[in-house]
């Protein structure tokens, strides 16, 4: 179902109606929350870490997701307040781009304060991906999945809402699938992300 989810009747919804839209949701649908994130260098304006980071100061960057280890643990909790397990999927192509680099290090973060997070290959995903890539999907529960969208820049701009109650089911079973294919991330990154050297990035 994850392939075909394009074609599904869909409600388009702007940024700030999304995010609200998102955090009421979250609070009340309990059970397990879904992220597959697929594409591979996205834009974050306004978080200082990504900040340094796209202006290429790479130790900031790193100092300034060290910072951020009280946002994890504090987002890990909320999950724990609120009745949500989070799984979370990473495709994550080779070589691994500037942003992955930089996004793991704080899905890492993330792994350590008790989410549960884990790296797919493409390979892995092939037979959801014949046509076009996967989308970047957020599934609260079992009454709603948004599919994230984004500018040209890779930056987000708002989401696509599909409630259609089979078609969300048939994508969680998808998404387990994955999920349980996938690498524990904090041994993806042991492995390929912290031998690294500092990424360059591209003006």
């Amino acid at each position: 179902m994850l392939e075909r989810l394009g074609a599904l009747p869909a409600t388009l919804l702007e940024r700030d109606v999304y995010l609200a839209e998102y955090w009421d949701t979250y609070e009340q649908v309990g059970g397990v929350f879904w992220k597959l994130e697929r594409g591979q260098t996205f834009r974050e304006p306004g978080d200082p870490s990504w900040e340094a980071f796209a202006a290429g100061d790479w130790d900031r960057a790193l100092e300034l997701n060290e910072a951020d280890r009280s946002e994890a643990e504090a987002m890990a909790e909320k999950d724990r307040q609120v009745g949500i397990e989070t799984r979370r999927i990473r495709v994550v192509e080779h070589p691994v781009t500037p942003y992955v680099q930089w996004e793991m290090q704080f899905l890492r973060l993330l792994a350590e304060a008790g989410q549960s997070l884990r790296v797919v290959l493409p390979a892995q995903a092939a037979h959801l991906e014949r046509e076009r890539p996967l989308p970047e999907i957020v599934l609260l529960g079992e009454r709603v999945l948004y599919m994230v969208r984004y500018d040209s820049a890779g930056t987000p701009n708002g989401a696509w809402r599909i409630g259609d109650r089979d078609a969300i089911a048939e994508c969680r079973a998808d998404l387990a699938d994955l999920f349980g294919q996938g690498e524990p991330i904090q041994d993806f990154y042991a492995r390929e992300i912290a031998p690294l050297p500092p990424p360059t990035v591209r003006a």
